[in-house]
């Protein structure tokens, strides 16, 4: 289990803000359920859905920004759940661009690959390994997203979401799997150690010039566009 326990340079929580957080938060005290629990939590609704600079950031710099996607609230979470002595370990996959449109846009959406490098955590508890995906929309963002789509009942693919069962997606965390994106899959890449692993072979297929428009311009019109949703 100690390489599902390491730091890594993505997985620094070691890093002084992400020990100071867990002393806030007293999660070194819990049992193993409730640090699960709590740390899901945390990551899922105190970081918001947004689009960072880029997948490969530390966790520091996530924690640091308050808001993250699939492959960056995945790293902090990671972080979080090593730090305080739970195992974890990456499963990266492709999705569907189908999935983030509304989020993207326009040019920005035409741009964009039609399959993007996805990721959720799996985390070891008694045994056996959930798989962990259900933290990237936060509550308040997931519930505007009902509400601007209530009628419908199913199937849902768009605005950084992918569920078969979109008013009631299996998002809480009680020792099982969770899932947000998954219906969204379009390609399995299998298990990793750490997020440093997987995308040091595995990264988004885009050129320089795509890059840095994502960086720029890109990710910026995409947060704008969560968080008239989340308003």
């Amino acid at each position: 289990m100690n390489k599902y326990l390491q730091e890594t340079q993505m997985l620094n929580f070691n890093h002084s803000s992400i020990q100071r957080l867990i002393k806030k938060q007293g999660w070194l005290n819990d049992d193993n359920f409730k640090k699960i629990s709590k740390i899901y939590n945390f990551v899922r609704d105190d970081i918001t859905f947004g689009y960072n600079t880029d997948d490969t950031i530390s966790a520091s710099e996530v924690l640091k920004d308050g808001y993250g996607q699939c492959n960056t609230k995945g790293t902090l979470f990671m972080a979080l759940l090593r730090a305080v002595g739970i195992p974890c370990r990456i499963h990266g996959f492709t999705i569907d661009k189908k999935l983030q449109r509304g989020a993207m846009t326009g040019i920005i959406y035409k741009l964009a690959p039609q399959s993007i490098i996805h990721s959720w955590v799996e985390v070891q508890y008694k045994e056996h390994w959930y798989n962990i995906e259900g933290f990237i929309l936060d509550s308040k963002y997931l519930k505007k997203l009902q509400e601007k789509f209530y009628d419908c009942k199913t199937s849902f693919c768009g605005y950084g979401a992918a569920t078969d069962n979109f008013q009631n997606p299996q998002v809480e965390w009680n020792a099982n799997d969770t899932y947000i994106q998954k219906e969204g899959i379009n390609h399995d890449f299998g298990v990793f150690n750490s997020p440093d692993e997987f995308f040091e072979k595995y990264q988004q297929q885009l050129t320089p010039l795509k890059k840095w428009v994502y960086r720029n311009i890109g990710r910026k019109l995409m947060n704008r566009n969560v968080e008239r949703i989340r308003a």
